[in-house]
């Protein structure tokens, strides 16, 4: 069984910075791929980025050049660096691991003030 607890989430200007963190239970974190998702109100859950076990990324054009999704798998923990944030980011942001299962953690929330 995997857990994911999400962190970081909160309130920040137009502009500002906000990192998330997503600590992962149990063995398998290091060797699959796992994400950032985010769902703003009335919307549909929708990708932020992505990286493999080798460090691969992928990102949402809305997020690239502005969001930065890392991780260190000795702490089996991904990390999501948000710079220039906007309005428009502010959503409930889950991490996601993708194994014979799919995992999701509970959701941390982001809210951007303009």
């Amino acid at each position: 069984q995997v857990q994911l607890v999400e962190s970081g989430g909160g309130l920040v200007q137009a502009g500002g910075s906000l990192r998330l963190s997503c600590a992962a239970s149990g063995s398998i974190f290091s060797i699959n791929p796992i994400g950032w998702y985010r769902q703003a109100p009335g919307k549909q859950r929708e990708l932020v980025a992505t990286i493999t076990s080798g460090g691969r990324t992928n990102y949402a054009d809305s997020v690239k050049g502005r969001f930065t999704i890392s991780r260190v798998n000795a702490k089996n923990t991904v990390y999501l660096q948000m710079n220039s944030l906007q309005p428009e980011d502010t959503a409930v942001y889950y991490c996601e691991l993708t194994a014979t299962t799919i995992y999701w953690g509970q959701g941390t929330q982001v809210t951007v003030s303009s």
